[in-house]
């Protein structure tokens, strides 16, 4: 039963990120021989069910920053190290610690950020597989729901 709530969960997070990422415009990034896909959204957005899963607080003040690495050739999911911090614009910088997230063949990493509301944040993540570094920047400003 464990196993078909897990299931059920990763397919509601997936679908639903799935759906944020083709509402707004693709974010994806080549770095090396990775296809780097990611996002920053409000917790709000996930439901309480699949947050509890992945023990993710859900709060209009809490951002999530969900990222998938790909082999470019053949787009198999990538077991990583990620490491990364957030920017404000007022120079505070918040560690990112990221969550390994497998389910079948997929892989997510998912790391949480605590915001204000309208506040931007430069992000750098450092993407690792013992062979490779590459670094991901974006930015995104976050709104509380």
């Amino acid at each position: 039963m464990k196993n078909n709530k897990s299931l059920s969960a990763i397919l509601c997070l997936t679908l639903g990120l799935l759906f944020l990422n083709s509402a707004n415009a693709e974010q994806k990034q080549q770095l090396g021989s990775w296809d780097v896909h990611y996002m920053a959204l409000n917790s709000t957005f996930l439901t309480p069910q699949v947050a509890k899963e992945y023990g993710i607080v859900r709060s209009k003040y809490n951002g999530l920053i969900n990222i998938s690495v790909l082999n470019t050739e053949d787009q198999s999911a990538q077991s990583v190290v990620l490491t990364g911090q957030a920017k404000n614009l007022l120079g505070v910088v918040k560690e990112l610690k990221f969550k390994q997230v497998t389910e079948g063949k997929a892989i997510y990493y998912l790391a949480t950020l605590p915001f204000s509301d309208q506040e931007q944040y430069r992000i750098s993540v450092d993407i690792n597989n013992g062979l490779e570094l590459k670094t991901l920047k974006f930015q995104h400003k976050f709104y509380a729901d």
